[in-house]
């Protein structure tokens, strides 16, 4: 199975061309409190030039559903992640596509995880390290924990995904999507248009192994 590849928090129609250039299947912006986070005339352009054929994905936690809806009506075709505490009735609520994040603790064992995943059985869920004093940012979290709910549901995973380590997480998972916003940025915290190469490479690369 083709693995789909995300870039999230692009700021600017240039991010986003260069991620398509990249080969990205999907592009990320960032409506929640981040140093990503996607001026309102940078979405519109985005809205306006985005091709065919290339995902949008709109980043809410815990969002008011008038933000979600000013986003759609700019951009019909935009999929909502919520990285919030959103619970599955208010997940179920807001309809459409949706890509649910949960976050990986240390310890958290599969069998919990499997648990959390079943309270949103209609949605993409993505993985994605948890950002407290244990976690350092950009840390991967244990992917084999997740490998056993991968061959039940697609899964998509996040966190310290790197071109150097993404192909080792394809392999080991061999998830739905890969979702990398910090490891395929310069020093500056904007994308890297060559790390952006390096990472689809490694996982089409993984793809075929």
């Amino acid at each position: 199975m083709r693995t789909r590849v995300k870039f999230c928090g692009c700021t600017s129609w240039a991010e986003v061309e260069e991620a398509i250039e990249a080969g990205a299947d999907a592009v990320g912006m960032i409506f929640a409190a981040s140093p990503r986070h996607i001026a309102w005339p940078a979405f519109e352009e985005i809205a306006r030039r985005i091709p065919p054929f290339v995902t949008p994905v709109g980043v809410f936690a815990n969002p008011k559903r008038a933000e979600i809806e000013a986003a759609r009506d700019a951009l019909s075709s935009l999929v909502v992640q919520l990285h919030g505490n959103e619970s599955g009735t208010l997940v179920s609520e807001i309809g459409g596509l949706i890509v649910k994040a949960l976050a990986v603790l240390p310890g958290d064992s599969t069998e919990r995880l499997a648990q959390r995943c079943r309270e949103f059985p209609d949605v993409l869920v993505l993985f994605d390290t948890a950002r407290d004093d244990r976690n350092a940012p950009g840390t991967p979290f244990a992917w084999e924990h997740v490998s056993t709910i991968a061959r039940v549901r697609p899964i998509a995973i996040a966190g310290g995904l790197t071109p150097e380590n993404v192909g080792q997480c394809v392999r080991a998972v061999r998830p739905f999507a890969v979702d990398a916003r910090s490891g395929v940025e310069d020093a500056r915290g904007r994308k890297d248009a060559v790390k952006m190469a390096a990472f689809v490479r490694a996982v089409r690369e993984a793809d075929e192994t």
